[in-house]
């Protein structure tokens, strides 16, 4: 029997395509939705219905952001092990002292991450580039039993040669070195051969983390990172911040064109908090090698002058639940009285960011922001820039940080009491995509080091105007407003 004209078109060619683009635009309505924020489901939306056949491919590779369910158990089982690590909390400095705001950030963050605060710990801001790696090679040269190091990018070079030197001599001298890496964002760093080599030669235990291995069945969506940097050396000190072990280039031809470099902020850590640190390494160990090492007792120091001070380390990643940063951002700008000041490298924040930042700008709060004036990134780069007329006309004063130098630290300070510093940036992919700590610091001398540095910020970055920013050329809007939308894209 013939079909009707109207059916026998179906089978043709153009109405095979026709119906598939109609079944994808009605899953997709269906399926992005669930369990995302509105403005990245609609984003996913927005590449499906205009690319349908390209947006489903980039869907099914950078759609989910959940890791093999081996690795969720591995984190289940290690964040136990983190809720026992409790020494420290006899040392707090007295919740009478904290304000009032404090004790359900802290019980957020215990529930979210499994970390304690604890108290009677020092910290010592490294905020120059070379000095920090000198450091953090000193501390290896001390090491009598073990060192953990943790970084995203991990670069053998004229700049780290110092610290890889005293790696070796730490496995020659008969310490247990542990190396940890991102995969994807060292295979593509210049050197990074050259790196693998060397940690061959020395006799590290090394390791890449979220390798993309499919062929070993190594698999998840291949933009998940660790985003972490991580130094413990014997359990006695530990370093943290935003500083890659590359040289301040990162040894690019195009940055070096551009005398492009990078300035970031560690901090030198002693006390119960580097049991804390060493955890998230313990962490990351397991899920990489499904090794699980066993807990090295750290020195627990009494508080001892001024400058111990209580600190909580706040994992985060797709391993967790909730987007642990996020919430700890939100809360602590929410909380804030008279101050708040931000630098991120990368500001590309949700709807709830932007939001708590804006409102508190808008209550009458000082609210700032330090970005560079220049980016290494493209896409971001731009991103960012759409923010800034909603940001500025709610009144918050943002400082763009003087060309050549990128402003890569990332920290910030809320009132005169409380202060973040750690690896991750103000955007959507460090809240949802990439493996971070934050370390929360409640201590107002830690806090008026942090602000000293926010003033030498000030002195070297040029304050951005609405004025100015409304004449910038619309063909440098339009590419802003686009860029925004595939950060969305998560």
């Amino acid at each position: 029997m013939d079909l009707p004209w109207e059916w026998s078109t179906l089978f043709t060619v153009p109405g095979i395509v026709l119906v598939v683009d109609l079944v994808i635009r009605i899953l997709a309505v269906i399926y992005i939705p669930r369990n995302r924020r509105p403005q990245t489901a609609a984003a996913w939306l927005l590449a499906i219905f205009f690319l349908p056949y390209i947006g489903v491919i980039l869907f099914l590779l950078f759609g989910s952001r959940r890791v093999p369910r081996k690795r969720r158990a591995r984190q289940a089982q290690i964040d136990e092990y983190i809720r026992e690590t409790t020494d420290g909390i006899q040392w707090l400095s007295g919740e009478a002292g904290w304000p009032e705001w404090l004790r359900p950030i802290v019980e957020l963050n215990r529930n979210l991450g499994a970390m304690p605060i604890v108290g009677g710990n020092g910290a010592e801001l490294l905020p120059d580039y070379e000095e920090s790696i000198a450091r953090m090679t000193e501390a290896v040269h001390d090491a009598r039993r073990w060192v953990h190091v943790e970084f995203y990018i991990l670069i053998l070079d004229a700049t780290t040669r110092i610290f890889f030197d005293a790696l070796a001599q730490a496995v020659a001298r008969g310490v247990t070195v542990r190396v940890l890496y991102d995969h994807v964002a060292c295979v593509r760093s210049p050197g990074y051969l050259r790196t693998v080599r060397e940690l061959k030669r020395i006799g590290v235990a090394w390791h890449p983390m979220l390798p993309i291995q499919p062929w070993r069945g190594r698999w998840q969506r291949p933009d998940l990172r660790n985003h972490r940097k991580i130094v413990v050396v014997d359990g006695d000190v530990a370093f943290t911040g935003s500083q890659n072990m590359v040289d301040s280039s990162y040894n690019r031809a195009s940055s070096r064109r551009r005398g492009l470099h990078w300035k970031d902020l560690m901090v030198r850590f002693d006390g119960p908090i580097v049991a804390g640190l060493n955890a998230l390494f313990v962490t990351d160990w397991y899920s990489e090698t499904g090794e699980l090492l066993l807990r090295e007792a750290p020195r627990t120091l009494p508080p001892s002058g001024v400058d111990r001070i209580d600190t909580q380390v706040v994992p985060s990643g797709p391993g967790f639940d909730g987007e642990n940063n996020l919430r700890l951002f939100n809360s602590l700008v929410y909380a804030a009285t008279k101050r708040v000041i931000i630098t991120s490298p990368y500001f590309v924040p949700d709807d709830s960011m932007l939001y708590a930042i804006t409102t508190a700008a808008q209550s009458g709060l000082d609210v700032q922001l330090f970005v560079s004036e220049v980016g290494d990134q493209v896409v971001t780069y731009h991103a960012q820039r759409s923010y800034y007329e909603v940001l500025l006309r709610a009144g918050v004063r943002i400082f763009l940080y003087r060309a050549p130098t990128i402003l890569h630290a990332k920290h910030f300070t809320i009132d005169d009491e409380v202060a973040v510093v750690g690896s991750s940036n103000m955007d959507m992919r460090s809240f949802s995509l990439n493996y971070e700590v934050s370390v929360m610091l409640r201590s107002e001398a830690a806090v008026t080091s942090i602000r000293r540095l926010e003033d030498h910020y000030r002195l070297l970055s040029r304050e951005l105007t609405l004025e100015e920013w409304l004449r910038r050329p619309r063909i440098v809007q339009v590419i802003d407003n686009v860029a925004r939308l595939t950060a969305a894209v998560q």
